[in-house]
């Protein structure tokens, strides 16, 4: 059986479409469609069914998946372990939460592509939880990710790569006096109280028994910096540099000390062939990190 052809089941599943594993494999289409109809054949049931816009697995496809994957990794880190090489062959599966893609990583990425340019990254963005998930699965080699609120699986190592204290975002027109007050009497835009900053946040206005005139919850803190910027509320977000903090319509100020703060940094599984290349990659984030923005007030 082609491994290959398995990678590429693998990519559909996770795509949910073939023109978009297509496009992340870099092959047509019809190369695609060809590979899955010999796996079908081979295993000798259908794997895919189409579910209105999307592609899903048959109850069959479900059945093989942990077996696919399992044979995936393990012909990868046969591939590293017969090239022998100081670092091993790649491609690193990486994922990556939004604000990581937008700040710490694409600096990381250019030197890497300078220093070890045959060794191919793929990044596949996503919330913490869901990457945790899939490290903790060997389906992925590492993730940066912003640290739970809970315990990491047992099975993975944490690399701290920046903390990140909450503030306050205001339009940049606000003179804000208090903090504190402010919160109280401004319409208030919260960050999603679901990840791990909401939740900062949430218990940081419960701390100082404020019940703000909450406007709208968003998951996002360039979306939410744009509802401020538009003067729609004030709200209190990590202190990092996604775009929306370029902003000069927006301005961040300190919350009374301690202000809560997130942690971002590098899940990876403690045992995986590719270890070498995640620590590579993170002595590339290390050295790049930039101290977060001074520009509060």
């Amino acid at each position: 059986m082609e491994s290959k052809f398995l990678e590429t089941y693998l990519a559909i599943v996770a795509a949910g479409s073939i023109a978009e594993a297509a496009r992340q494999l870099d092959l047509p289409s019809t190369t695609v469609a060809q590979q899955i109809k010999a796996l079908e054949k081979e295993i000798g049931c259908r794997l895919l069914a189409r579910a209105g816009q999307t592609v899903k697995p048959t109850e069959a496809g479900y059945r093989i998946l942990q077996g696919a994957r399992a044979v995936v990794r393990e012909t990868r880190d046969m591939r590293s372990q017969a090239l022998g090489d100081e670092l091993p062959a790649g491609p690193l599966r990486l994922g990556a939460v939004h604000s990581a893609l937008m700040g710490l990583l694409p600096p990381a990425l250019r030197e890497w592509n300078r220093r070890y340019a045959g060794i191919k990254i793929f990044i596949e963005p996503g919330n913490s939880m869901p990457l945790i998930d899939k490290v903790a699965d060997g389906e992925l080699d590492a993730a940066l990710i912003v640290h739970p609120l809970f315990a990491l699986p047992k099975s993975c190592d944490w690399v701290p790569l920046r903390k990140e204290s909450l503030v306050l975002l205001t339009p940049a027109t606000m003179v804000v006096k208090d903090p504190l007050e402010t919160i109280a009497r401004e319409p208030f835009i919260r960050f999603d109280r679901t990840v791990v900053a909401g939740k900062l946040a949430d218990d940081f206005l419960v701390h100082h028994s404020i019940r703000p005139n909450e406007q709208f919850e968003l998951d996002g803190i360039e979306e939410i910096s744009k509802f401020v910027s538009e003067g729609l509320g004030v709200s209190i977000v990590p202190n990092c540099p996604p775009i929306g903090f370029h902003d000069t319509s927006v301005r961040r100020w300190a919350l009374p000390f301690p202000a809560p703060a997130r942690s971002v940094g590098m899940l990876k599984l403690r045992s995986s062939v590719r270890l070498p290349l995640v620590k590579a990659l993170t002595r590339l984030l290390l050295e790049h990190v930039t101290p977060v923005s001074s520009e509060v007030r």
